[in-house]
């Protein structure tokens, strides 16, 4: 592991810092650290930058309440920049919005990106406005009951799928069921972020009963 006196600082004695969040991976903010808000940030476990406008340290969230509480801190190769994992209590930018990146300079059309952030929000997008000819519009106006319908016959593809050893088929099935699950978590105002948070509570059980197992 690296000790802060192995980074390479600027000639200012600063280090550029790239906050992400740990459970979306989406870019949150750009800031600089010293030596002394990096060594505050590891002991605090919460980020604390160098204010290059205000020439003073800044601990985030100090004021706002919206503080980052660090997963991990990693070097580039160079040495002379940071990634830090966090989880946020709110979000990044002064603003008000969760990341500052938000003004889109280019985007390439051939190329779709895809996240299922984004398709959370496509769903929740149909289920106001409910445009004429989707077949999610209709699965919200056909209700609770349609839709568990159909996350029960998706269940059902999965399984003859995974069954037959049909990768390509498990896969197709797998997706299909996903976005069935999504639609329903929308109809009942499930966030993705409540899942993960669930997901990482059973991590940090399953992590120690392993832990208990090797002990015995």
């Amino acid at each position: 592991m690296l000790n802060i006196n192995d980074l390479k600082f600027d000639s200012n004695g600063l280090i550029p810092a790239i906050v992400v969040d740990a459970k979306t991976k989406d870019v949150l903010t750009l800031a600089y650290m010293n030596r002394e808000s990096l060594a505050i940030s590891i002991a605090e476990k919460k980020t604390c930058f160098w204010s290059r406008s205000r020439q003073e340290l800044w601990r985030k969230g100090e004021t706002s309440g919206n503080y980052q509480h660090i997963v991990s801190i990693t070097a580039d190769c160079d040495k002379d920049a940071l990634t830090i994992l966090v989880e946020k209590d709110g979000p990044a930018c002064h603003l008000g919005t969760d990341s500052c990146f938000t003004n889109e300079v280019f985007a390439n059309d051939e190329l779709h990106s895809f996240s299922l952030d984004g398709l959370m929000e496509l769903l929740k997008g149909r289920k106001k406005d409910k445009p004429e000819g989707s077949y999610t519009t209709y699965l919200f106006e056909k209700g609770i009951d349609k839709i568990l319908k159909k996350v029960g016959e998706e269940c059902t593809e999965v399984i003859i799928a995974g069954k037959a050893d049909d990768k390509a088929e498990t896969i197709y099935e797998i997706a299909d069921l996903t976005y069935h699950v999504m639609v329903l978590m929308t109809e009942m105002g499930i966030s993705l972020e409540e899942v993960r948070d669930e997901l990482a509570s059973r991590h940090i059980i399953d992590h120690k009963v392993k832990q208990e197992k090797m002990t015995k």
